[in-house]
């Protein structure tokens, strides 16, 4: 077979790791042929595509980013279908492999309901889908946020001040959660979770009363009990608005509260930058071999996912039916901790 790959959304470490474990088995094992489409699905409706051979993915598994680009654009509002369907013609492509998050596989849900042979993999350092028990990105996120936590802590000490880290997580707070435990964060704020600003700053005080600098972290998508969501007036490629800023309220809101002085640090696009961890290098690459495997059996409509320590075949429709929250419980023990 021909088969095309493309990687849409966020980009995140591991992606390339992917790319190569789909390239080689499939080259080795299986002689299919690859062909790369640049810049997510834009490259399915703009007529992108490029020669994927076995050389070109040497030595991926180190490296950030990804080789083929990528884009928030859906093929859906821009091109369509049929569009899609011409471009793969022209090429003969016999099937997709689309590598991405909840937005990228639900346009896969619906190219398979079209009658376009497609395979997922699960992208997205959130760790928000959930058909699998983990996507890979969201280790290395996890130690990257955990590494800027703790250096940030050293500098709050220094000046007794309190700091307040946003994270990535737009709808979950896995990110938030794991760095914050990680790092012996004062409080973990999540979207899962209302807080009021009363008990934020009550735990706030309580660590500088124990002579303590306070260090929060909050995730992008946290809105304080009966306040809105902070967002910009601009939306992405799939028309959601994008946020951001939730860090700087809170500032507000702890130094009006308390009178304490309170520093914000938004990580931002550096939690998706750098080398993947060696798990999640790992875990990429054995998605990729199995997202071949996949194609090669012809599941089509189907996502590879972790379950336990195996990976398994899901269908799409399931993997992207709800998001996976971060249970109460798994917050309420980090909250023992807070203050």
């Amino acid at each position: 077979m021909k088969i095309g790959l493309l990687t849409s959304g966020g980009d995140c470490p591991g992606l390339n790791a992917v790319i190569r474990g789909v390239v080689l088995k499939g080259d080795r094992i299986y002689e299919h042929e690859f062909v790369g489409i640049k810049d997510g699905f834009r490259g399915l409706v703009e007529d992108d595509i490029v020669p994927l051979p076995r050389k070109r993915v040497r030595g991926l598994s180190k490296v950030g980013g990804t080789i083929l680009g990528t884009s928030r654009i859906s093929p859906i509002r821009t091109g369509g279908i049929d569009r899609v369907k011409e471009v793969m013609d022209k090429h003969e492509i016999d099937a997709l492999v689309a590598i991405g998050g909840e937005g990228t596989l639900t346009v896969a849900r619906m190219f398979h309901d079209e009658g376009i042979n497609v395979v997922g993999v699960p992208k997205t350092i959130d760790n928000d889908l959930s058909a699998t028990d983990r996507t890979f990105g969201f280790d290395t996120a996890v130690s990257i946020a955990t590494e800027s936590i703790d250096r940030l802590r050293t500098t709050g000490e220094a000046h007794s001040r309190c700091m307040v880290v946003e994270v990535m997580g737009r709808h979950v707070g896995w990110i938030a959660l794991h760095a914050g435990i990680a790092s012996g964060a004062h409080a973990i704020l999540i979207p899962e979770v209302p807080v009021s600003a009363d008990q934020l700053c009550q735990w706030v005080q309580n660590a500088m009363d124990r002579g303590r600098a306070p260090t929060i972290v909050v995730a992008e998508g946290f809105t304080f009990a009966g306040a809105e969501q902070v967002a910009s007036d601009r939306v992405d490629g799939f028309g959601r608005p994008l946020l951001g800023g939730i860090g700087e309220a809170v500032t507000r809101a702890i130094e009006e509260h308390t009178g304490i002085e309170t520093r914000n640090t938004t990580l931002g696009h550096l939690q998706r930058g750098g080398v993947p961890s060696s798990y999640d290098r790992v875990l990429a690459t054995r998605f990729g071999t199995a997202a071949i495997d996949s194609v090669s059996a012809k599941k089509w409509g189907t996502m590879v996912a972790l379950n336990g320590m195996d990976i398994v075949n899901v269908n799409l429709r399931d993997a992207t039916s709800e998001l996976k929250l971060v249970p109460r419980d798994q917050w309420d023990e980090a909250a023992i901790m807070f203050g």
